[in-house]
């Protein structure tokens, strides 16, 4: 298989850098997932109001995560569901309740670890940062440093000479940025600079939800440009290809399904929040569509027994310096086309009558598609794939594009994979 498709559309993945650059925390990420669904046609509905079974565009959005579904004219009541999940989180540095410290002159922002980041790839960059304050009347306030505002310092080589046979970073000394001098540690500084950024009144702040961003743009990357470096791929990536899916299909040819895409938060801590996938809102959201069109708990069953879940997440392409870490008979390569991922041990939810709705879909489309699992000595990673199976009863089937760096602040695929993945999800959606 060629790791570069003679063709494919350059503006789709130019859209996704737009994306990923305007999106550095799962709150921009849904906003700006509204934004296209609005101009797709889409209304947002509250789920503290009433809800109708008129046909058409909705979404509910809660927090970091967002799900949007598309009801065509005269669907039935029992008419089944096609989702596509994804999740809007990934790995980095979040404030901390008191973010004020500092030492030895330098001051400093209290942060925590989310997910399973990888710690050396925070070092020494320029970083922003961005998430949400919510304010007393409980309304929610964006905010967005996008410049460089702090930096988690390494230390020199002359104070450590065996850095480079082992880098050991301790996760609370370590790990907190610098982002001014000074001695004097003032209570509320940082959130009160945050305020400001975002135009409203520290006194109004009762809480925040802030993280740390990598500053640097996406970018071609190669002599041929075939490859795409940049931030929070996983999973935004998938989220992206989702909506483009999304606005394809409802713009197109009659459904016998209802699309639906679900962008959880929290999939990179373990998916337990009212926003994450061990919760109950993708359940709420089809079940209060099923009955919203008159149906009752017989429709909703049979509704729920003919859906079908593509659970979208990135997966691992074969590295080129560890190719040990890698199963010897399953290397996926970047510019492939999306993988199909497999695991007996329901870390993935896949199974073989997945692997034929997977298939069909990306030979519907026109896509290259390959497969992955795990080298048998090394632990496999999971998704929201067996959460949603399990939870909702839902047949479900993992997918993803494979990428370089999974977890770092930048990481790394093949230009031509995302539209590849895009083009798979309409046929999926579509079928």
């Amino acid at each position: 298989m060629s790791s570069s498709p003679a063709r494919f559309d350059r503006g789709h993945t130019d859209d996704l850098m737009t994306f990923l650059a305007a999106s550095p925390s799962p709150y921009h990420a849904v906003a700006n997932t509204a934004e296209r669904l609005e101009k797709a046609g889409f209304e947002q509905v509250e789920e503290t109001a009433a809800w109708d079974g008129t046909a058409g565009g909705k979404y509910v959005i809660r927090g970091g995560a967002i799900i949007a579904w598309y009801v065509p004219k005269d669907a039935a009541p029992h008419t089944p569901f096609r989702i596509i999940g994804a999740h809007t989180d990934s790995p980095n540095l979040r404030v901390k309740p008191r973010p004020d410290t500092g030492a030895h002159g330098w001051r400093q922002v209290a942060v925590e670890l989310y997910g399973g980041t990888l710690l050396n790839t925070w070092l020494d960059r320029d970083l922003g940062l961005a998430g949400r304050l919510t304010l007393r009347d409980g309304s929610h306030v964006l905010a967005n440093v996008d410049r460089p505002l702090l930096r988690v310092p390494q230390l020199a080589i002359h104070m450590d000479r065996q850095v480079n046979e082992g880098l050991k970073l301790d996760r609370q000394r370590h790990m907190q940025p610098i982002w001014g001098l000074g001695d004097d540690v003032r209570e509320g500084d940082l959130i009160r600079f945050v305020a400001e950024e975002a135009g409203v009144a520290a006194d109004d702040v009762a809480g925040w939800d802030l993280m740390v961003h990598a500053l640097e743009a996406p970018a071609y990357l190669g002599r041929d440009r075939e490859l795409l470096a940049g931030p929070r791929m996983d999973n935004l990536l998938s989220v992206h290809a989702g909506v483009a899916a999304l606005a394809a299909v409802t713009a197109g040819a009659p459904l016998t399904h209802i699309p639906v895409l679900a962008a959880f938060d929290h999939e990179e801590n373990g998916s337990e929040s009212d926003t994450g996938a061990q919760g109950p809102l993708l359940g709420t959201v089809l079940e209060r569509s099923v009955f919203a069109r008159g149906g009752g708990y017989e429709d909703r069953a049979r509704a729920f027994a003919g859906t079908v879940c593509l659970s979208s997440d990135t997966g691992h392409a074969v590295h080129p310096n560890y190719a040990e870490r890698h199963d010897p008979t399953h290397h996926p390569r970047a510019n492939g086309g999306p993988m199909l991922k497999v695991n007996v041990n329901q870390r993935y939810a896949t199974d073989g009558s997945g692997r034929a709705v997977f298939a069909a879909a990306c030979e519907k489309a026109g896509v290259p598609w390959q497969t992955f699992v795990s080298n048998n000595d090394m632990p496999c990673g999971t998704t929201i794939g067996p959460i949603t199976a399990a939870r909702h009863g839902i047949r479900t089937v993992d997918i993803g594009v494979a990428i370089l760096s999974m977890h770092s602040a930048r990481e790394l695929c093949g230009a031509a994979d995302p539209y590849l993945l895009a083009n798979a999800l309409t046929a999926f959606l579509t079928d």
